[in-house]
């Protein structure tokens, strides 16, 4: 955000009416204010402001049918249509473990939401958008020809606000992705040793925090048998191999709010500029590969054996996009993706941070 005087709800409302093409999360960067400024904005006009109340929404969304879920952050957009189904509430974390839609939430980060309704020619498109107190999107619902209007018009009216205001208090933004952490003091030996210890993946977030470290400050130091630096372009190259072969491979996107899984194979992967699009049935991603500072092949140990991930970091050390091979837990790594992770270009790893 700069430091200009920002518009009034009047003048942002008018220049969405002047620069109907452009994306929101664009006018708002031009304008000087946030995504969820410009939508509040509109209160009253096609927007309805909803309590972020992550358990009823997503029960309540159970009963909408088939949509599309989406959660982006700066440099990657994951969409996936399905069923908001297997729910999982709470108010730390929440789940949703659907075949199609795979969500794990944070719910202390949702500020802010809205129930958005804009007309497109002789169409109404109708959305459920949430923001983190910064004004940054943390996750979008956008309603299909087969979902149940009737649920969804019942849940907006059970999670209206009283505060219809097209204004909203924001919040200073943080770096998203998590970036570099300050007043570490881990020993190389010492993440070594814990790191080899590791029974399953989602010890790796404590083992972390312990430590005092960011992700991308663990897999510099860690050594290279359990990470190792790749080429830019490695990403690419795992989208293109992953096609041909059917590989089903699993797809994370997240933010400080909302992280959201594809599990299964990619067929339709698309570069257009700095752009690289999986376009499937039932899976969009939208990846920008010029914001790609960083990637990493990462080896963790489990009871099944060790799987691999891929990792895209940004320039700020944050993490843009993860990939493992789709595997069930007791399941131990799929041989092709252990074969395409570690065989893909490599490059000299810098000194450790």
């Amino acid at each position: 955000m700069d430091q200009r005087v920002k518009p009034s709800p009047d003048a942002i409302r008018r220049a969405r009416e002047d620069n109907p093409k452009m994306r929101e999360r664009d006018l708002a960067a031009q304008l000087g204010i946030s995504e969820a400024e410009l939508v509040a904005a509109h209160c009253g006009v096609g927007v309805v402001r909803v309590e972020p109340r992550v358990d009823d929404l997503l029960t309540g969304l159970e009963a909408v049918g088939e949509v599309m879920a989406l959660t982006r952050n700066e440099s990657a957009v994951h969409e996936k249509i399905g069923v908001y189904d297997k729910v999982v509430t709470g108010n730390h974390n929440a789940m949703v473990l659907g075949e199609n839609i795979d969500l794990r939430i944070f719910p202390k980060i949702w500020a802010h939401g809205f129930a958005v309704e804009k007309r497109d020619g002789g169409e109404i498109r109708r959305s459920l958008q949430f923001f983190d107190a910064a004004g940054e999107a943390v996750h979008k619902v956008h309603l299909r020809p087969a979902s149940n209007l009737y649920a969804y018009q019942k849940l907006v009216a059970n999670l209206e606000s009283s505060n219809q205001e097209p204004t909203i208090a924001i919040a200073s933004s943080e770096p998203e992705g998590g970036g570099e952490r300050q007043g570490s003091v881990a020993s190389i030996d010492d993440l070594r040793n814990r790191w080899s210890r590791l029974t399953d993946v989602h010890q790796f977030f404590g083992m972390l925090k312990t430590l005092k470290l960011s992700r991308r400050e663990a897999v510099r130091m860690v050594g290279q048998d359990f990470a190792w630096l790749l080429d830019k372009g490695a990403v690419s190259a795992m989208f293109h191999h992953a096609a041909e072969g059917e590989m089903p491979i699993m797809c994370f996107v997240g933010n400080r709010g909302c992280i959201q899984i594809h599990s299964g194979p990619i067929k339709s992967v698309k570069p257009m500029g700095p752009w690289i699009n999986v376009v499937d049935e039932t899976f969009h991603l939208h990846l920008r590969t010029d914001h790609i500072h960083e990637v990493w092949a990462v080896r963790k140990p489990t009871k099944d054996g060790h799987v691999t991930s891929l990792e895209a970091y940004d320039a700020n050390g944050g993490m843009i996009i993860q990939f493992f091979g789709k595997r069930h837990e007791g399941e131990s790594e799929r041989e092709d993706w252990r074969f395409l992770a570690e065989n893909l270009p490599r490059i000299p790893s810098p000194t450790a941070a």
